[in-house]
C-alpha cells in the first residue's frame, strides 16, 4: 500500500473528527471495503488514530482518506507527538464552542432584553410556550448552533445519507426540531453544551493518554559518550550497540546496557516496579529510563534507543489500546443497537400520542426531541476504553505489562493458577553443592565433562554449572556436535568422545541406570536438589547435585492469592518428583506435577482450564511457551530486558517479584468494577431523563447537561485508575 506505510506497523493515520468509540464503527463500514474488510483495521480513539494492518489488500492512501472524508472526518499520516501542527488542527474544536458559548450567551441578552422570553424559557416552560423570538436573538441563536456544530454537522449527513443514525445525527435532529417549534435558545443551548462536553472529554481523556506518553519522558534525549579520555554529548537515537556511555551520579540511563565499570545503586522502579534500588556491578543489566544512585557508571550499549525495554512497553501498551476488552466490545454491541432503537422510540413518542389520543404536537414532538438529546451514547461507549487505557498506564508504571485490554479484566475472573518451578516460584539461581563421581572418574574430571556440555546453554542449571567450574579453575572446551534434547538434556562430543548430560528420566531412558546410581539419585532428591547425571556410552560418569532456593515472598504470596478467592494453586516442573514436592511443601502448594516436558506442561494447564475455566500459567518465558499459550492467561516473570518474554506472554511482570501477582489480581477486580459502575451509572442517569421526559418534566437544556456530566463523571471514575501505581510500590 503506497503512503507511510511500516511494513511490520501497518499504514497509521491520524483521523481528525475521531472522538468517539461509536465512531470507530462508521469508520470500519466506510473503510473496511477499501482495504479487504474490517478486521485489518485498528484503532486508537484516545489518539484519534487509524491503522490499516499489513494483512490489508493494497490500496492507495488517497484511496483511504476519500472514503475516511465521506464520514464527515479527515485523515493524514500519521506523525509521532512532538510534530508541530497547525493551530486550527490543535485548537479548532475549543475556538468554535468558545464563539458558540459567547454568541449563545450575547442572543440570551438580546432576547431577554427585547423579547423577556429567555427568562421564561430557562424557568422550564417548554415547548407549550412559544415565545416571540427577536430577529436579531434568531441570528445569534443561529450561528452559535453553526459553530458548536461546526465538528458535528458533517458527521451528522453522512449517518443521515447512510441510514445508519449516530448520536452526531441525534443532536443534530433535536437541534433541527428544537429550532423548527420556535425554541431558539434551547436548540442553542444544546448545541453549545454538546460540542462543549467533547471538548471537556477530550480533555479528559487525554489525560490517560498522557500517562502512556509520559512514559517517553522517562528516556534521556542526549548520551555522554566515552571516546578514549573525552566525553561528548550525542544523540541517544545516533547510539549503535557496542559504544560506552557515562551515567553520573543522579542520572537518569538513556539506553539498555551492560555496566562495564563501576559500582552504584539504580531505581528500576520505572520499568520493574520494584522499590527498592537494585546494586549493579559490572557484568550487570541497566535498563533506559532507569535511575542512577551515588556512583559513576560507564556502560555498554547493548540496544538502540528505538529497541529498548522502554521502548518495547511503550509500544505494546500503545497496541494495547487498540486490543478491546469483552467489557468495551459488549458496549461496541449494545451502541451499535441501541442508538437505531431509540431513535425509533422517539418517533413513536412524537407520533402515536397527537395521532392515538390526539395530544399536542408540539408537546410531544419537544418530548422526543429530549428523548433523542439524552439517548446520545457517548458516556456510555467512552467510558470503558478510558478505564482499560488508565488501568493499562498505571500497570506499566508498576512493573506490569499488559497486553490488551482483553487481558485487563481476565486476572479479575481467575479460578486457578498453575506455577513452574524455576525461575518462577525459586530464584532461578542454581548452585551445584554436590558432586558425585563414579567409574574412578574424579570431581574435577566430572565437573569438565559437564561444562563442556553445558557450555553454550542459556538454562539456569548450564549456567550453575559453568558457574562452579569457574569457581574451581576447572578448564575445559566447549562440545562439538552438540544436540539439545528438549526437556531431558544434552549430547555432545568432547575431546573426540561422545557423551552426555541429562536428568534422572533420561538416564532411565538410556537404561544406564544401577542400583547404586538410583540409591544416590534418591539420597539427593530426597533433599530437596535437583539432580544431573554425566555419561559416556558405557557407563555413568557421575552426578551433580544443584539447589535453587525458593523465593522469600512465595509462601506468603500463595496464601494473599487464596485470601483472594484462588484457592487452586498447582505446580508444574520438569524437575523431579521429590525435589517437586520439596519446593511446593515450603511455598504452601499442594498439587505437584514433576518430570514433564513442555508438551507435558501444556496439556496439563488444558487439564486445568477444562477444570475449572479461567487459568493462569506464570512461567519464565520461552521453554513454558506451550503452556502459557495453552492457558486463559499467560504471566511471564521477570521480562526485564528478555524480547522473547516480553513477546511470549498476555502479561509480563518485569521484576521477578512474586507479590506482583495479587496485585494484578487487586488491579484487575479494580479495573472491572470500575467499568461496571460506569456502565450502570451512564445507564441509570439516561434512564431517569427518559422517565422525566415522558412525563414531560425533563427539558432538552437539562438532557444534554445530565449526557455531558455523566460523560465527565465516567471519565473522571475510569481516570481514578491511573492512581493504581502508587499502591505497587508498597513494601
Amino acid at each position: 500500500m503506497s503512503g507511510s506505510r511500516d511494513r511490520e506497523r501497518g499504514l497509521e493515520l491520524k483521523v481528525h473528527g475521531l472522538d468517539c468509540a461509536e465512531e470507530v464503527a462508521v469508520l470500519r463500514r466506510e473503510i473496511g471495503p477499501v482495504v479487504g474488510s474490517e478486521e485489518h483495521l485498528a484503532f486508537d480513539v484516545l489518539r484519534g488514530k487509524m491503522t490499516v494492518l499489513p494483512t490489508a489488500r493494497e490500496g492507495s492512501l488517497d484511496e483511504i482518506r476519500r472514503a475516511v472524508s465521506r464520514t464527515g472526518m479527515r485523515a493524514e499520516p500519521w506523525r509521532e507527538s512532538g510534530t508541530e501542527q497547525a493551530f486550527w488542527q490543535r485548537r479548532g474544536r475549543t475556538v468554535s464552542v468558545a464563539a458558540s458559548g459567547l454568541l449563545l450567551a450575547a442572543g440570551f441578552v438580546v432576547h431577554a432584553g427585547l423579547a423577556g422570553g429567555a427568562l421564561a424559557a430557562l424557568a422550564g416552560e417548554g415547548a407549550g410556550a412559544v415565545h416571540a423570538v427577536p430577529l436579531a436573538a434568531r441570528l445569534l441563536y443561529l450561528v452559535a448552533i453553526l459553530t458548536g456544530g461546526w465538528f458535528v454537522l458533517p458527521k451528522a449527513w453522512y449517518a443521515a445519507r447512510s441510514l445508519r443514525p449516530d448520536m452526531n445525527l441525534l443532536m443534530a435532529v433535536a437541534v433541527t426540531g428544537a429550532v423548527a417549534i420556535g425554541e431558539w435558545l434551547e436548540g442553542a443551548t444544546v448545541a453549545f453544551l454538546f460540542g462543549l462536553s467533547h471538548v471537556l472529554e477530550s480533555w479528559s481523556v487525554g489525560r490517560a493518554r498522557r500517562a502512556v506518553e509520559s512514559l517517553l519522558d522517562l528516556s534521556p534525549d542526549t548520551v555522554r559518550v566515552r571516546e578514549g579520555s573525552a566525553e561528548s554529548e550525542v544523540a541517544a537515537s545516533a547510539v549503535r550497540p557496542g559504544t560506552v556511555f557515562v551515567v553520573r551520579p543522579g542520572e537518569r540511563i538513556a539506553l539498555d546496557g551492560e555496566v562495564v565499570t563501576g559500582a552504584s545503586h539504580v531505581d528500576q522502579a520505572p520499568i520493574t516496579g520494584e522499590s527498592v534500588p537494585v546494586s549493579k556491578r559490572p557484568g550487570d543489566e541497566v535498563f533506559a529510563g532507569t535511575v542512577n544512585g551515588s556512583g559513576a557508571l560507564e556502560v555498554r550499549a547493548t540496544h538502540e534507543a528505538g529497541d529498548t525495554t522502554l521502548a518495547r512497553i511503550i509500544r505494546l501498551v500503545e497496541e494495547a489500546q487498540a486490543r478491546s476488552s469483552p467489557a468495551e466490545r459488549w458496549v461496541d454491541r449494545f451502541a451499535r443497537h441501541y442508538t437505531p432503537a431509540v431513535l425509533a422510540f422517539a418517533v413513536a413518542v412524537f407520533l402515536l400520542p397527537p395521532l392515538v389520543a390526539g395530544a399536542p404536537w408540539s408537546d410531544w414532538l419537544y418530548r422526543a426531541l429530549v428523548l433523542l438529546v439524552i439517548a446520545c451514547p457517548c458516556a456510555l461507549v467512552i467510558s470503558t476504553p478510558v478505564s482499560v487505557v488508565a488501568s493499562l498506564a498505571a500497570a506499566a508504571r508498576s512493573g506490569v505489562l499488559i497486553k490488551g485490554g482483553a487481558f485487563v479484566e481476565a486476572p479479575a475472573r481467575l479460578r486457578a493458577i498453575a506455577f513452574d518451578k524455576t525461575g518462577t516460584l525459586t530464584e532461578g539461581r542454581f548452585a551445584v553443592v554436590e558432586v558425585v563421581p563414579f567409574d574412578g572418574h574424579d570431581e574435577d574430571a566430572l565437573i569438565a565433562r559437564a561444562a563442556a556440555l553445558e557450555a553454550r546453554s542459556e538454562h539456569p542449571i548450564a549456567r550453575a554449572i559453568l558457574a562452579h567450574a569457574e569457581s574451581r579453575g576447572v578448564g575445559f572446551t566447549p562440545a562439538e556436535d552438540l544436540q539439545a534434547l528438549e526437556g531431558r538434556g544434552a549430547t555432545g562430543r568432547v575431546e573426540g568422545k561422545a557423551y552426555w548430560i541429562g536428568s534422572h528420566r533420561y538416564l532411565e531412558e538410556r537404561g544406564q541406570e544401577t542400583a547404586e546410581i538410583h540409591r544416590r539419585l534418591e539420597a539427593i532428591s530426597g533433599a530437596g536438589r535437583t539432580a544431573v547425571a554425566v555419561g559416556d556410552d558405557q557407563h555413568v560418569c557421575g552426578l551433580l547435585g544443584l539447589a535453587d532456593a525458593l523465593r522469600p515472598e512465595a509462601s506468603a504470596t500463595m496464601d494473599e492469592l487464596r485470601g483472594l478467592g484462588i484457592r487452586h494453586l498447582a505446580m508444574l516442573t520438569g524437575d523431579n518428583l521429590p525435589t517437586a514436592r520439596e519446593v511446593a511443601r515450603a511455598a504452601g502448594i499442594d498439587v505437584v506435577r514433576a518430570e514433564l516436558l513442555p508438551q507435558d506442561k501444556a496439556a496439563a494447564v488444558q487439564e486445568l482450564v477444562d477444570r475449572y475455566g479461567a487459568v493462569a500459567m506464570v512461567g519464565d518465558g520461552i521453554n513454558d511457551a506451550p503452556a502459557l499459550a495453552s492457558s486463559s492467561l499467560g504471566i511471564v516473570m521477570g521480562a526485564a530486558g528478555s524480547d522473547a518474554a516480553i513477546e511470549t506472554a498476555d502479561v509480563a511482570l518485569m521484576a521477578d517479584d512474586l507479590t506482583r501477582l495479587p496485585w494484578l489480581v487487586r488491579h484487575s477486580r479494580r479495573t472491572l468494577s470500575t467499568i461496571r459502575q460506569n456502565i450502570a451509572f451512564a445507564l441509570g442517569v439516561k434512564a431517569a431523563v427518559f422517565a422525566l421526559a415522558l412525563a414531560g418534566v425533563a427539558t432538552l437544556w437539562l438532557a444534554i447537561a445530565a449526557d455531558m456530566g455523566a460523560s465527565l463523571l465516567v471519565t473522571g471514575n475510569g481516570l481514578r485508575l491511573l492512581r493504581g501505581h502508587r499502591t505497587a510500590r508498597e513494601p
